[in-house]
Order: C-alpha cells, then sequence, then structure tokens
C-alpha cells in the first residue's frame, strides 16, 4: 500500500510537492499505507520538453541517473536521494523511486566507466534494444558488462535507502526476462530489501513463474486510467484499461496471489489527477463515487496492491474514507485466501454481478463476500450461501460500508446501484 506520483504529477514531481502528498500519507500510516514512490522523470532538468535531448537527464560520473538539484534541492553535493530518504524514513515510511530499465542513449555515447569495474557503457549496451515508448535508453546486454551496470545502479540507489524500485519497460512490449534477473541479482547484491515492481503489462501469464522468481508486483495490464469503460483505445492496444476491465483480469490471475508475489493492476487514479497528470489535461477523476468505491474493493478482496494515484493534498471525503476504511483495509492486507467465484448464470446466460469470497483468519477466522454489480442499471438479488461456498443455513452477515448487521440470512439479498458493490462479513 502506498502513494505513487504519476497519476497527479506525471513528469513533473518536485522535492516540495512530494513531501507535501508523503506528509498526509503518514497520517494516515496506521490504516497500513507505507510506500511514498516518485515516479518518472526525477533525473529531467525540463520535465516538460517535447524530446530526451530537451528534457536534459541527469547522471554522475558511471552513467547511473540522479535527482536534479532545481527540482530535488536536498539532493545537493551529491547527496542523491539520501537526505529525502531519510525524511520519509522519519515519517515511519519507505522510499520508492521509478527508472525505465537500460543505460541512457547519451550516457553510451560517451562511454561513462561502469563503477566497480573494468567495463565501460559501451560494453553494457544493447543497441538493438529500445523501449517502443520511451526513447532515452539502451537496453542492457545479458552480459559480465550488463550486470556491472545494473550492480553499480543498485548499490548507489540503496545506498540512498530506497525500499521499493518500479521498474518500466520490462514486463511487456517489450518482455525482457534477462533485464528482470540481472535486477533482482542486483537488488540481492545491495545487501538492502528493495521491493521490485514491474511495469507495464499485461505480462503474459505463461510468464507467471519467471516474473515470481524475481519480483514481488508485475503489472497484469496496461495502464488503468479513470472511467468505468473505454470506448476508444490505441491501435493494438488494450490502453487505456478501464475499472470494468479489471474484473477478469485480476480473476485470471487470482491463482498466482501469495505472501511475496503480488499480481498489479496498477494505480488507483482517483480523486484530483493533477496539476500534470501522466495522461491527460488536470481533472478531477472521471470514476464516480460509486464506480470508486467498487474500483478499492475489488483491489482489496483481491489483495491486489493499492497504490493509490491521486493527489493526496486535495483528497475529497469519498477517497478519504476509503483509504481510512480499517476492515477494508484489513481484508487486503491479512487474507490468507481469496478467490474470484464462476460467473453464475440465468435462464442460459451470465448474471450481471461478480461476486469474490476472502477469508481473514487472524486474530479470529473472517470470512467477506463481495458483490459487484457490472450491468448499467440497479441491480436487487437474493444469492444462496452454496454460490459462495458456504452451507445453507441461516446466518448473521455485517455490511462493511453501512455497518449494519442483519442478525441472520437465509441468503444474501444485496441491491446495488450500476457499476457499484456490496462488501460482507459473514459468520
Amino acid at each position: 500500500m502506498g502513494w505513487n506520483s504519476w497519476d497527479a504529477y506525471g513528469f513533473t514531481i518536485n522535492e516540495a510537492d512530494f513531501k507535501a502528498n508523503t506528509t498526509i500519507l503518514a497520517g494516515m500510516k496506521q490504516f497500513g499505507w507505507t510506500y511514498a514512490v516518485i515516479d518518472e522523470g526525477w533525473y529531467m532538468a525540463d520535465p516538460f520538453g517535447k524530446s530526451v535531448a530537451d528534457r536534459k537527464y541527469l547522471w554522475d560520473a558511471n552513467g547511473n541517473l540522479i535527482p536534479v538539484e532545481s527540482r530535488f534541492p536536498s539532493s545537493a553535493n551529491g547527496a542523491g536521494f539520501k537526505p529525502l530518504a531519510d525524511w520519509v524514513h522519519a515519517q515511519g515510511l519507505k522510499f520508492g523511486i521509478h527508472i525505465v530499465r537500460g543505460i541512457p542513449r547519451d550516457v553510451v555515447k560517451q562511454n561513462l566507466p561502469i563503477a566497480g569495474s573494468s567495463f565501460h557503457a559501451t560494453d553494457a549496451a544493447d543497441t538493438t534494444d529500445t523501449c517502443p515508448w520511451d526513447e532515452g535508453n539502451y537496453g542492457v546486454a545479458d552480459n559480465a558488462a550488463g550486470q556491472a551496470y545494473y550492480d553499480g545502479m543498485l548499490k548507489l540507489y540503496a545506498g540512498w535507502g530506497l525500499d521499493y524500485i518500479k521498474v518500466d519497460c520490462i514486463s511487456d512490449h517489450p518482455y525482457r526476462p534477462t533485464e528482470i534477473r540481472q535486477i533482482a541479482d542486483a537488488i540481492r547484491k545491495s545487501g538492502r530489501q528493495i521491493v521490485l515492481s514491474l511495469s507495464p503489462g499485461p505480462t503474459k501469464i505463461e510468464n507467471a513463474d519467471y516474473v515470481s522468481k524475481y519480483a514481488q508486483m508485475w503489472r497484469i495490464q496496461d495502464d488503468h486510467w479513470d472511467s468505468w469503460v473505454f470506448d476508444k483505445k490505441a491501435a493494438n492496444s488494450e490502453f487505456p484499461f478501464s475499472v470494468k476491465d479489471e474484473f477478469d483480469r485480476i480473476a485470471k490471475w487470482a491463482p498466482y496471489v501469495k505472501p511475496g508475489n503480488w499480481p498489479d493492476p496498477d494505480m488507483l487514479p482517483d480523486g484530483w489527477l493533477g496539476p500534470h497528470p501522466g495522461w491527460g489535461e488536470a481533472r478531477h477523476s472521471r470514476i464516480s463515487p460509486v464506480e470508486e468505491r467498487t474500483e478499492f474493493t475489488l483491489w482489496a478482496i483481491s489483495r491486489s496492491p493499492i497504490i493509490f494515484g491521486g493527489n493526496l493534498t486535495k483528497l475529497d471525503d469519498t477517497t478519504h474514507s476509503l483509504m481510512t476504511n480499517k476492515e477494508l483495509l484489513e481484508i487486503d492486507q491479512d487474507s490468507i485466501h481469496s478467490i474470484p467465484l464462476p460467473i453464475a448464470q440465468k435462464d442460459g446466460q451470465p448474471v450481471p454481478w461478480r461476486a469474490w469470497v476472502a477469508q481473514v483468519r487472524e486474530p479470529k477466522k473472517k470470512t467477506y463476500i463481495a458483490v459487484f454489480n457490472l450491468s448499467d442499471d440497479e441491480g436487487t438479488w437474493d444469492i444462496p450461501w452454496p454460490t459462495f461456498q458456504l452451507s445453507d443455513k441461516p446466518r448473521p452477515i455485517y455490511d462493511v460500508f453501512s455497518r449494519e448487521q442483519v442478525p441472520l440470512a437465509t441468503a444474501l439479498h444485496v441491491e446495488i446501484p450500476a457499476h457499484g458493490s456490496a462488501i460482507f462479513r459473514v459468520e
């Protein structure tokens, strides 16, 4: 659980804005919010530049990207992100950054030496490989020089106090298994525990065993943005990925969820997406309050990473209430088991609702059921207990959102608005 700067700030996050958001996150740490993550662009002198040359990347003598002092003043005199990471740790949180995998093209052009080795940048670069949507880097070759480059990078970043690294253009389009392994090995050699998050998706299901061997999180779809559905997507792409799209995708990856391995359905683009969101113009999220609760509930019941993307300094009441719903967040963090139920049929047609069941065992066993209305109309249903793999007998239930108790229910009665959700604790 944590916050990432991309959905609100895009390339433009600076130290003052990061601290302002992190301070608010720290105020909610008792609910499980832990990681404060600076997404792409912290090494750009001009994040508004139209090209890599205009953005003016900054790196050290060994070709490792470093923060720009004018945007992150505490990085002056070669301090890097250590002072900022120390400040985050003092708030009781953990610190993360984003990189695009690879080695900057101009670092290769200058053929800079690689830290701790006799290699140079040209030895490490795979110039036949570039990211199709980010022109800044060459790939890193699967050789000793390439490993040395990542070793030096992660040694530097671990020294700053890094706890989390999101690596982009690596999990899909293109999938770079050699660089995944190299980065994971470099993290291990650094001696610091650092979460490895792979992006973007869709990670292919046939690669699940490989990515789960090396990473703790991996994106299961392309970028998730703020709409119930998107009628238009990029050519030959699933971008942008909507709330409704997520149900089948998260269900597909449910068998691979386990401690240390978390299929990632991306940040939650909720609340205020501004001043410079990573996609589109500044705006309040186009996800309605009803849809936002559905999204949040789906992430929680499926034990997904919950990384909030909106601007925390402009939280609305709906978003704040979800981010501080203790029982909902405990389902996400403490469940030892969660499954999507098979799609039920009525008169030979799939019903318009979906359901998920999760169990929390400590300190007392609890069963939770979430029901989601995927249709564009309000729905009222009485769903028998065996549908949820429970014995058919009257049961007391507790509505997590309304906080109402039903002493004995012979079935689960739900009245759910279009695109809405309900979640219950069942005895």
